[in-house]
């Protein structure tokens, strides 16, 4: 019986709404970690996770049969109430509208499993919005300015 053979590998990014309830440290790997877990629970595989305070990136492989919109949104929601519901942040937390996924071939996987493992080092030098600008350009997706993250650089 004939099967489905696929490589697809897609790096998400996405922001956080509200400048005074952003990421912190001392939190972070436990929301990256349930990240993972709702990824993996949908049946997609983690390859790289990690961010900043005000942004993150994650990496995935993807099964054709997942809907990306259908997947960002849930991890948004639960990863949303999980900070709500643990009391990381006394502000109001949620995440901004709208995502960036950006596809890559199989031999490019290191190269961006390096990129997400260094985005601490890779900001003191670049602006998540240069950055995120700069995904937008190389990979040639057009875009109007009202309709891209509001900007909280750290």
């Amino acid at each position: 019986m004939a099967d489905t053979f696929t490589q697809i590998y897609i790096q998400i990014v996405f922001a956080v709404q509200n400048r005074n309830a952003q990421i912190h440290r001392d939190w972070e790997e436990e929301l990256f970690k349930y990240i993972t877990g709702i990824v993996q629970n949908k049946g997609q595989k983690m390859l790289a996770i990690n961010g900043t305070s005000n942004h993150i990136h994650f990496f995935i492989g993807m099964k054709p049969t997942c809907c990306l919109s259908d997947l960002v949104r849930e991890v948004k929601k639960s990863s949303d109430a999980m900070v709500k519901g643990k009391g990381f942040t006394s502000k109001k937390f949620k995440w901004q509208e709208g995502f960036g996924a950006f596809s890559y071939s199989h031999s490019q996987l290191g190269n961006v499993i390096h990129y997400i493992e260094n985005q601490k080092e890779h900001h003191r030098k670049k602006t998540f919005e240069e950055e995120y600008l700069a995904f937008l350009k190389a990979f040639e997706i057009e875009f109007r300015d009202e309709y891209l993250f509001q900007w909280f650089d750290d």
